[in-house]
């Protein structure tokens, strides 16, 4: 077995894996999305234990994991086995606002996001109204 088929995260660690994931479905991790990443980290009430030096852990398993044929559906499985079902909105949600950070959507985006609605089994009607947030939240004047 390898290390990551024996890998375990906390919901914590998912949540991140899921924003990682999000900023690097396209190659290029922006710096709008790091700085959204670090700063859902440092502000948000789910975050509140998470030791920040796991960032660079679950960054670099998500990187380790998309370099595998499979490594996508194991992210999934590994997200979905870690994180609470009152959670999965959280972590698309925080998907949708990394996705946002820099302003644009591109279709590498837009197929991870899709994929997340699907594996994590978001409601359309509720992944609907969690996106038009994110776009709100992230419009510039």
């Amino acid at each position: 077995m390898s290390d990551i088929e024996t890998l375990s995260l906390t919901p914590q660690d998912a949540l991140v894996a899921v924003m990682v994931a999000v900023s690097a479905s396209d190659e290029d991790i922006r710096t709008a999305e790091l700085v959204k990443i670090n700063s859902a980290v440092n502000m948000l009430p789910v975050f509140a234990d998470f030791d920040a030096d796991r960032l660079p852990v679950v960054s670099r398993t998500v990187f380790d994991l998309f370099e595998q044929e499979d490594g996508l559906d194991a992210l999934f499985g590994l997200v979905r086995d870690a994180l609470p079902e009152y959670l999965f909105e959280t972590a698309y949600a925080l998907a949708c606002d990394v996705a946002a950070a820099d302003g644009t959507l591109d279709e590498a985006e837009l197929r991870l996001l899709e994929e997340i609605r699907y594996e994590l089994n978001i409601d359309r009607l509720h992944a609907a109204a969690i996106e038009r947030g994110a776009r709100a939240r992230h419009l510039t004047v």
